[in-house]
């Protein structure tokens, strides 16, 4: 967003922050009176009682305050983006009468820059470490290769998916279900800063609002629609998972699936997709065909055989996803990026380093150029 908006550019953008706040996610109805007359006038529309089934918005008339939303946006050094700004995803324009009425943003990457080129990876919250460093070598070699990472920013796949990305020092965008003040899960909160300060945060409630579990929900159709491709790594057999690949084949995007133990409950829903049409993705290059042209990601490393990491820690593969392929990374940065304390990080180091996976170059960390 650049320059100072016209006045009536102006309106348009606090109607949309109050509409964020006024109908929930993926309101179809809000959504059609917003393509059809703008935001201003179908607020106008709906304080005055004057649009049918009005009365399903009038609840919550009396809370709306978007400037006072805008300024708390203000005060964490986010912005919003309304359609039509140029940072605004084109790739939205897919949900039609439920693209989101605006969208909160914290982080210094550019959305319309960074989704032209994105990968969806989603996965199980109670994922394996099996799921877990699949979906990070996934990560890393798609943002090696120049792909944005889109995920959820929740436990599991989704962490071990922008945990790679970081670690490769390749773009990750994380949709979230609540306002961009309430990092969900806590247990993420170190993760979620430090894609704020690498990436971008993206919601479409307003700071304060609560990830409640419909939101969870209906951030998923954003998260596909982001993407160029949506791959799930693990999904048990009802898995909410599974609603962000039925987005995706509802909008025409290529849907891929990461095949796991048959004895695995938390592959019962990959195996699902793959049985009804899901491509196999087994490595970063056949997820990057997937959301491309054959050739047009290229890779520059092979990836490394899963064999080198039977027998390592939860904290090890955790650790090890966050190391740079390249260029070191001191314990600080490892640390946010794992989320861990440096006490148990320094512990994990030792090992990978005893297995040669890891090596230290002067005090910053990176894979050991043996492993692969």
């Amino acid at each position: 967003m650049s320059g100072t908006p016209h006045r009536s550019d102006e309106e348009e953008r606090l109607a949309r922050a109050a509409w964020s706040r006024l109908a929930e996610p993926g309101d179809a109805r809000a959504g059609r009176w917003l393509a059809e007359m703008g935001a201003v006038a179908a607020l106008a529309g709906v304080r005055e009682g004057r649009a049918p089934g009005a009365e399903r918005y009038a609840g919550r008339l009396t809370r709306l305050d978007p400037a006072r939303d805008l300024h708390n946006l203000g005060l964490m050094g986010g912005r919003l983006l309304i359609p039509g700004d140029p940072e605004w995803p084109e790739a939205l324009h897919r949900l039609d009468t439920e693209m989101p009425f605006c969208l909160y943003v914290r982080g210094p990457l550019r959305l319309d820059q960074a989704c032209s080129q994105a990968v969806s990876i989603v996965g199980a919250r109670a994922a394996t470490a099996y799921g877990e460093h699949v979906a990070g070598e996934l990560a890393m070699g798609c943002a090696d290769r120049g792909l944005t990472v889109v995920s959820g920013a929740a436990l599991g796949i989704d962490a071990a998916a922008h945990r790679g990305a970081l670690a490769a020092g390749g773009p990750t965008l994380a949709v979230l279900a609540g306002g961009l003040d309430r990092a969900y899960p806590a247990a993420n909160d170190l993760l979620i800063g430090e894609i704020a300060r690498s990436g971008a945060l993206v919601s479409e409630v307003p700071p304060g609002s609560a990830p409640t579990k419909w939101r969870f929900i209906l951030r998923n159709r954003v998260i596909a629609a982001l993407g160029r491709a949506t791959c799930v790594v693990e999904a048990g057999v009802r898995s909410g998972t599974l609603g962000t690949a039925n987005w995706a084949d509802r909008l025409s995007i290529p849907v891929g699936a990461v095949p796991g133990p048959i004895t695995s409950p938390a592959s019962y829903g990959a195996h699902r997709l793959l049985r009804t049409g899901a491509v196999c993705v087994t490595s970063a290059d056949e997820l990057c065909e997937l959301a491309g042209p054959i050739g047009a990601f290229v890779a520059e490393e092979a990836p490394v055989p899963l064999a080198e990491y039977d027998g390592l820690e939860q904290d090890d593969l955790r650790v090890l996803d966050a190391l740079p392929v390249s260029r070191g990374a001191p314990v600080t940065s490892l640390c946010r990026v794992a989320g861990l304390d440096e006490s148990s990080l320094l512990v994990a180091l030792a090992r990978l380093e005893l297995r040669g996976l890891a090596e230290d170059r002067a005090g910053r960390w990176r894979r050991a150029r043996t492993a692969g």
